[in-house]
């Protein structure tokens, strides 16, 4: 068991340090895409660190990354780039906090509908507060943070988020979470405090897709509103770990890859039906695949070797 683990640690940290290297050899837009990719895994794998196993879904994704980005806008030009980060992440937990703390009772239809509203309240508030008390409605984000270093720090900042997915997957807090989501009541009587692990995990989720934000804030020189809390983030990180299975460690990995090279050829293929062509995805994930690619592959696998064993002459079913 030791070896096994040992192993797979060595395998991530020699793929992490492959990964660490490709901007050597990339060109300027293989870099762009792969800083887009690098975001979006880390967003997914956020996302299913607390609504996978919980099956909680939130779409409050974009009003935590939004926050990250807002934060190193306002803050720029008044504080060092690691203090900008610092506060970003100290504002998201601290959001995360209050508002898990008041939601994380409401279940179902009922929190999916919160998120969603949460993510809209928080962008209407920051446009009413740039047009009504500082007179603009954006801002300029001059730091010197080259498209390299931010790779840098979504790799990083990714690689930390399997690890801590990873961790909680093997521990305590992972199973009570697994129990959660089967059945509240029932956790609930085995001892377990439902509303502290809920919030924890949900803290730390949000926490990680805020520093996304606020890592990736710098690519776009001029940040508003509308592109720092632009609702398709929430879903598109919906459906990536949809796809590959949210309550599995790679899942995310393997949905967001893909469908990101699909969104970003369709973007610049079809601009004016990709919303449609976004939505009917999604509709087709949800009724194909509700459980991901890996559930889907390994139900498939099992039938498969059923049949196999029926079919050899002499064998039991």
């Amino acid at each position: 068991m030791k070896s096994v683990l040992s192993l797979q640690v060595a395998l991530f940290v020699v793929i992490v340090a492959a990964l660490a290297f490709l901007p050597v050899f990339a060109s300027p837009y293989g870099l762009t895409l792969m800083i887009g990719m690098l975001g979006y895994v880390t967003l997914a794998t956020a996302w299913a660190l607390f609504s996978g196993p919980t099956r909680y879904v939130s779409l409050a994704t974009v009003a935590f990354f939004g926050i990250g980005a807002y934060t190193v806008a306002v803050f720029s030009e008044s504080m060092a780039y690691p203090l900008l980060l610092l506060v970003s992440a100290a504002i998201g937990l601290l959001v995360a906090s209050v508002v898990g703390f008041a939601t994380l009772r409401l279940a179902g239809v009922y929190f999916v509908i919160f998120t969603f509203g949460l993510a809209e309240l928080i962008r209407q508030l920051v446009t009413w507060y740039e047009v009504n008390m500082t007179g603009t409605l954006g801002r300029y984000i001059f730091l010197p943070v080259t498209p390299e270093g931010i790779y840098w720090q979504l790799l990083g900042l990714a690689a930390i988020t399997f690890a801590i997915s990873w961790g909680v997957g093997r521990s305590r807090i992972g199973l009570a979470l697994k129990v959660i989501g089967d059945d509240e009541v029932v956790a609930a009587h085995c001892g377990i405090n439902v509303a502290r692990v809920k919030l924890a995990l949900f803290a730390v989720s949000s926490t990680i897709i805020t520093l996304v934000g606020a890592i990736q804030a710098p690519r776009w020189t001029y940040v508003e509103p509308v592109i720092a809390f632009n609702p398709t983030v929430s879903f598109l990180t919906l459906i990536m770990a949809l796809l590959g299975g949210a309550n599995r460690l790679t899942g995310p990995l393997l949905g967001a890859v893909p469908l990101f090279l699909l969104f970003e050829w369709l973007s610049a293929n079809f601009p004016n039906h990709y919303s449609i062509i976004l939505g009917l995805l999604f509709i087709a994930i949800v009724f194909i695949l509700p459980r991901g690619v890996l559930a889907f592959a390994e139900e498939n696998w099992k039938r498969w070797r059923r049949h196999e064993v029926k079919t050899v002459p002499g064998v039991a079913e």
